[in-house]
């Protein structure tokens, strides 16, 4: 057997075609903050516009994710990658190309659209694909590209838009996406039956699911009390760290410590290192000990503590600084513990729509946060403006860091109510 027709060879090379999409998505989500003052010069941006810009992807992400989990449980992850894999790219070429705010706008929506249907589409085939008992560990590996793709969108990005400029850069990206997308439509099926190869051990076949049943399945999902929690654990820990990484985490470092661009973007590095090694990490462990939730409340009670350092101090040492980005990165692998546990407690030929569902409430999190903390931001600038960007307060910034650290103290919260609902 060669890599194409060993079952347990295939799905790596499927895996990997969609996990490189997920990689892109993650890119051009997180791509805001070392591109921030270029685009605030570029479009004239107020620390609310610019937060809007950064969240209008998210916007459009979360809004279509039940929608996703209905075509990826219906038409697979096939059909369903490689078409968003495509749409992603066009985005970010209209993105590239835009001249005024509201193209960027648009453009910025559209690569959310696309952007949209692949980390649904890699859980659904990894559920196909892949053993219950190795699923935590897919979902975390799955997270840790993002963690790779959040590294390539701080320093990497930061000296390709230097060296070629931001235009250029994104163009070549969207190539990249276009290749991509190719690769997705020859490699990935919806089961090893479907690819015409041997079932893989211990991975039951899974059944196909009518409109009804899906409906079906959502009314369930609307009145269970623990999808809301999980939700929630997902929204403010999800939303937080693209929040922190995405957007804001650089400018921070640019106005109270008076670091340029791509030295601050070595500490958002750091917290995309993190994000590369905790989902992995957290979900290997989980999988070990065969536990989701008290893993979810430990990670969740220490993101909580390390991020609270900034709005409690104001201006740490830089060290400090770096450390708890990381931290951030690392732990949010508790918060993604929650798809495991709501795939977990739905039949098989749900998995689609149940993650989707708790995977939407992330990405309300990171539509609401960025322009909360913009919003903040804003009622504390001082009219300054250096190099086109504004100048905001320290205070204004520990008001705004103070949001998401509130916010993942009430997902500890949510996580430690699930615990004690579920023991």
């Amino acid at each position: 057997m060669n890599a194409l027709t060993d079952p347990t060879k295939r799905r790596w090379l499927a895996w990997g075609a969609l996990a490189t999409v997920f990689l892109l998505v993650n890119l051009h989500r997180l791509s805001t903050a070392v591109l921030s003052e270029r685009l605030t010069a570029d479009f004239a941006l107020s620390a609310a516009e610019l937060g809007t810009l950064h969240a209008s992807f998210f916007l459009v992400y979360a809004a279509i994710q039940i929608p996703t989990g209905v075509l990826a449980d219906r038409l697979g992850p096939r059909h369903v990658g490689s078409a968003g894999a495509a749409v992603l790219s066009v985005g970010a070429i209209g993105f590239a190309l835009g001249d005024g705010y509201l193209v960027a706008l648009l453009s910025r929506g559209f690569v959310g659209l696309g952007s949209g249907v692949i980390f649904v589409s890699i859980l659904r085939f990894c559920a196909n694909w892949f053993r219950a008992g190795e699923f935590g560990t897919m979902t975390g590996l799955t997270a840790g590209v993002a963690g790779l793709g959040a590294i390539l969108a701080t320093t990497p990005l930061a000296l390709a838009a230097e060296a070629v400029g931001w235009r250029r850069t994104l163009l070549g990206l969207a190539g990249v996406g276009l290749l991509a997308s190719v690769g997705v439509y020859v490699l990935a099926r919806s089961s090893p039956a479907d690819a015409g190869l041997e079932p893989i051990e211990g991975v039951p076949e899974q059944p196909s699911v009518s409109l009804a049943e899906t409906g079906a399945y959502l009314r369930t999902l609307a009145s269970d009390l623990d999808q809301w929690l999980l939700s929630a654990v997902f929204f403010s820990g999800m939303g937080t760290i693209l929040t922190l990484i995405g957007l804001w985490g650089v400018p921070y470092l640019v106005v109270v410590y008076g670091l340029d661009v791509t030295t601050a973007s070595y500490y958002t590095l750091l917290g995309s290192v993190g994000l590369l090694a905790g989902p992995p990490t957290i979900g290997w462990i989980s999988d070990r000990v065969g536990r989701r939730l008290l893993p979810m409340c430990v990670g969740l009670a220490l993101f909580a503590g390390a991020l609270g350092i900034v709005p409690l101090v104001g201006r740490p040492p830089l060290p400090v600084v770096a450390g708890v980005y990381f931290c951030c990165g690392f732990l949010v692998g508790a918060a993604v513990l929650a798809l495991s546990v709501v795939k977990e407690r739905y039949p098989a030929e749900a998995s689609g729509v149940a993650t989707a569902t708790v995977n939407t409430a992330g990405f309300v999190g990171a539509t609401v946060f960025p322009t909360a903390m913009g919003v903040a931001l804003d009622a504390y600038r001082t009219g300054d403006v250096v190099g086109g960007t504004v100048v905001y307060t320290e205070f204004g910034y520990r008001v705004a860091f103070a949001i998401i650290a509130g916010a993942v103290a009430v997902a500890f919260g949510c996580s430690l109510w699930l615990l004690v609902r579920n023991r």
